[in-house]
């Protein structure tokens, strides 16, 4: 049976690299892709969300946020991106604390136009992401960003945020 050959690496580190992968599921702006061996090659950019990846072992995952999906011809699978964090090695307390923080700062800004709107609405998207696959991991109800959260992982604005 043919495998993949899988490796994500983030700026700091590679966080996960196998030779015998069975299949990966990525969330890119297009969609989630799942690739199995012998796949076209392929080119694509990764947002955040929940990254599967199928070996021997099982299933495991991972949150990654933002990069780019390189699939060679050779079973061969590269991503390389922006942040990315083993399911496990979520601290779960600091990402909703970021969360909190960035959210805050979000309620003072008047401006939607302004680059740090923008920028803070990334982080939320990703802490957003890595408290629910840490939840997801370890078994835990998504409680508090469940309700403020869209299917697509966006987190909705409140009320009083669109009158600013």
């Amino acid at each position: 049976m043919a495998t993949l050959k899988f490796k994500i690496a983030t700026p700091e580190k590679v966080v996960y690299e196998k030779d015998s992968v069975a299949q990966v599921t990525i969330p890119t702006m297009n969609g989630e892709i799942t690739i199995l061996p012998n796949h076209i090659p392929l080119v694509s950019v990764v947002k955040a969300g929940e990254l599967r990846v199928r070996d021997r072992e099982g299933e495991h995952l991972m949150a990654v946020a933002g990069g780019f999906l390189e699939v060679r011809g050779n079973n061969e699978i590269v991503i390389l991106a922006d942040n990315a964090e083993r399911a496990q090695d979520i601290d779960i307390a600091k990402a909703e604390a970021a969360h909190h923080r960035a959210d805050e700062l979000m309620k003072q800004i008047k401006n939607v136009q302004d680059v740090d709107y923008a920028r803070l609405q990334a982080v939320i998207e990703k802490e957003t992401n890595r408290i629910r696959i840490g939840r997801k991991f370890k078994k835990l109800p998504n409680t508090e960003l469940a309700s403020r959260t869209k299917s697509n992982g966006e987190v909705q604005v409140e009320p009083e945020d669109e009158k600013r």
